[in-house]
């Protein structure tokens, strides 16, 4: 069992998490780490491929500290990805030039005998963790993440992202059984996974649901609500103290009944989601992260201006971490992140 963090009051982050409402609030963004940063592409270049500065543990660990000597947010997020998760339980994985990450093989026919564990993976990315926590200024928090069983689950059996995640959501009609057996295993690897981060130096952890916004309410609360609602249970029993941020992308409407089932500390709000819509319908005093169009801090000006008001005039008397509604993009100029910056702190 690890130890509880200690909920330092001079980490703002981890002071919202707990349910404090901090002004200005504490802010980092999703993919803060990343190929916006031209000290990122320098590393990427001499490094080589995605994958190889993933299980680099220094490269890694580099990476992540980027964005907090440059813009001093108030959260690091681990460098790595959620398909680390299937790569462990014995898929192949690249990312090949411009076509986004492969599996295999791809798991349509619903076999899982075809895994064959490889949990050793792992130990890259909890050296990362470890070096990042020991680098990191005393005032920053260290998120570490996973993928949420569904999302991970539809590369798993597609064997690759997909517009609509059509093959994954057809197998969970005709086979629920099936594909329950794989949405057990993920549960269960995803717990050690987080629990390996915690106990390695993260202090709060979030869990990737990008393609929830697919699901059928029925199929929401089986396939996204149940499994996180297991995997937050088990953290908080081993971790008591380490919040746990939910981000399910495309919720919409279901997000109440996410925030309310799950047992999930904070929940993360995509860029469709009206923040004064979410801030009537959510549970009073649940912290809340988001969510800032990546569109409008690439157009800066007036746009970025009106979007950060908004969502600041929405959460005014609620806990709320600042952030993107999905990751920063590729082509953000640095110039308006330092804007933003600026907006919420003076």
């Amino acid at each position: 069992m690890g130890t509880p963090v200690s909920l330092n009051p001079d980490r703002p982050m981890l002071a919202v998490l707990r349910g404090e409402r901090r002004d200005p609030p504490p802010v980092w963004l999703m993919r803060q780490a990343g190929r916006y940063l031209p000290e990122y592409r320098a590393l990427r270049a001499e490094k080589g491929g995605f994958l190889e500065l993933v299980y680099d543990s220094d490269a890694a660990a580099e990476i992540t500290l980027q964005p907090i000597r440059r813009f001093d947010f108030d959260a690091a997020i681990l460098f790595s990805d959620i398909l680390i998760v299937p790569h462990a339980m014995g898929q192949g994985l690249t990312f090949g030039p411009g076509e986004g990450p492969r599996l295999s093989p791809p798991l349509a026919d619903g076999d899982w005998s075809k895994l064959t564990p490889e949990l050793h993976r792992f130990e890259p990315i909890y050296e990362t963790v470890r070096k990042v926590a020991a680098a990191l200024p005393p005032q920053v928090t260290l998120i570490g993440f996973a993928g949420a069983p569904w999302t991970v689950a539809t590369y798993m059996v597609a064997g690759q992202g997909s517009k609509d995640q059509a093959e994954t959501r057809r197998l969970a009609y005709s086979d629920p059984a099936a594909f329950g057996g794989l949405i057990d295993r993920l549960v269960k690897v995803t717990i050690e996974y987080l629990s390996g981060q915690i106990e390695a130096g993260a202090m709060a952890v979030q869990l990737f649901d990008s393609w929830a916004g697919t699901l059928s309410p029925e199929q929401f609360d089986q396939w996204v609500i149940e499994p996180t609602k297991r995997i937050a249970a088990a953290i908080m029993t081993r971790h008591p103290g380490v919040p746990i941020i939910g981000f399910p992308k495309g919720a919409g409407a279901k997000l109440a009944a996410y925030a309310a089932e799950t047992g999930v500390d904070a929940v993360g709000l995509d860029e469709t989601v009206d923040p004064a819509w979410a801030d009537a319908v959510l549970p009073k005093g649940l912290p809340v992260q988001g969510n800032l169009d990546p569109l409008a801090l690439i157009s800066g000006g007036e746009a970025l201006d009106r979007g950060v008001a908004r969502i600041r005039a929405a959460f005014d008397t609620r806990p709320h971490v600042f952030n993107l509604g999905h990751g920063i993009l590729p082509d953000a100029p640095i110039d308006h992140v330092a804007r933003l910056l600026k907006m919420l702190r003076g």
